[in-house]
């Protein structure tokens, strides 16, 4: 939005130019997002107080947890809001990448809220039910998919890009849609079961932003693409401007979520956050690479599935608990150490993830 403006400025004031620049309004997009969480988040945190929107906790947690009853959530429209402010005000609005990202955070974030609205305000302990969520979460990441692969330019922009070999990229035609839907909607929950602790998925959605950030940026540029032998996709670094917009959020949530936790993000947030990085994956092309960063909300998602799977075989439990974090709790770790040690491996996967992009 902005950009028009700054456009028109610069024809006769050359120091607008520099708002042209994708990296400068990316750094906009951070300071932007961050802006607007620390203006709203106290009187957000002070409205859901009020109208007793409080978090809920599992009778068969850990312990520490029952402290936590009341805490307010559906703090993830903190985010979302930031972002979707800031996104809309310096990214290119023409762009077509920019809005799948914009209506896959949205409409995932919708699933969310009316998730948490059933749950918290409804007293409804199911929420909107499993099957329900699943099947709009279905239907917004097949909207998503489909749209990316209707519009795609190219046949580099339906192949599967394999890390580390140079060569390796595997045109996928139709089951594109398939890998895309698998890809946000498996994102989305994976997130979303992470989101479990203080802190605990907002720091490594931060740093795996980031680095698709990265990969946006490179992936748009018309002359580091080739030089670092990944495919050339005109206007995806356009992107760039809302990973850096949701690093802001996510940071400035940080700072209200951070142990002892001021608010919760609910699942508004973590639906909306992890579909989002999906589809910003799924748009570089750099699914498998999204793999390796995020590899924390994979080890989380893989310890539920090993803890059903195990009981429903041979009746007995890998985990004491599941997720994973909830086994350490268990086990006897406060809770800012495993966030804690969740980040560090989460910030080393992130490294190994863009170290990706050199080694070819």
């Amino acid at each position: 939005m902005l950009l028009y403006l700054f456009d028109i400025l610069s024809r006769e004031y050359s120091v607008f130019n520099v708002f042209r620049y994708l990296t400068f309004r990316g750094i906009c997009g951070v300071l932007t997002s961050l802006s607007i969480c620390f203006v709203l988040g106290p009187l957000m945190i002070r409205k859901l107080s009020h109208y007793q929107i409080g978090q809920t906790v599992r009778q068969d947690g850990p312990p520490t947890h029952f402290e936590k009853v009341g805490t307010p959530t559906m703090g993830g429209s903190l985010i979302l809001i930031s972002v979707l402010l800031s996104t809309l005000l310096w990214a290119d609005l023409t762009n077509r990448f920019v809005w799948v990202v914009l209506f896959t955070c949205l409409s995932f974030g919708v699933i969310g809220w009316v998730d948490d609205y059933r749950k918290l305000v409804d007293k409804n302990p199911r929420g909107i039910g499993a099957r329900n969520k699943f099947l709009w979460q279905s239907i917004c990441g097949l909207g998503a998919a489909l749209f990316l692969y209707l519009s795609a330019q190219s046949d580099i922009e339906l192949s599967l890009i394999v890390p580390i070999f140079k060569e390796v990229a595997v045109y996928l035609g139709p089951f594109y849609i398939v890998l895309a839907y698998l890809v946000i909607v498996g994102s989305s929950n994976a997130v979303n079961l992470t989101d479990g602790l203080d802190g605990l998925a907002i720091l490594p959605t931060v740093l795996v932003a980031g680095g698709l950030g990265i990969f946006a940026y490179a992936t748009g540029h018309s002359v580091f693409a080739p030089y670092l032998a990944i495919p050339y996709i005109p206007g995806t670094g356009e992107v760039l401007v809302f990973c850096a917009a949701l690093v802001g959020a996510g940071l400035g949530f940080l700072w209200f979520n951070t142990y002892p936790a001021q608010v919760f993000m609910g699942d508004i947030g973590a639906l909306a956050l992890g579909a989002s990085l999906g589809v910003v994956a799924v748009a570089v092309r750099q699914e498998i690479a999204f793999l390796i960063m995020g590899g924390i909300f994979v080890i989380e998602t893989a310890s539920v599935i090993l803890q059903v799977a195990s009981y429903k075989l041979v009746g007995k439990r890998l985990f004491r608990m599941a997720p994973l974090h909830h086994h350490f709790e268990l086990k006897g770790w406060p809770e800012p150490r495993v966030s804690v040690r969740f980040w560090i491996l989460s910030l080393i996967l992130v490294l190994i993830g863009l170290a990706t992009l050199k080694i070819r």
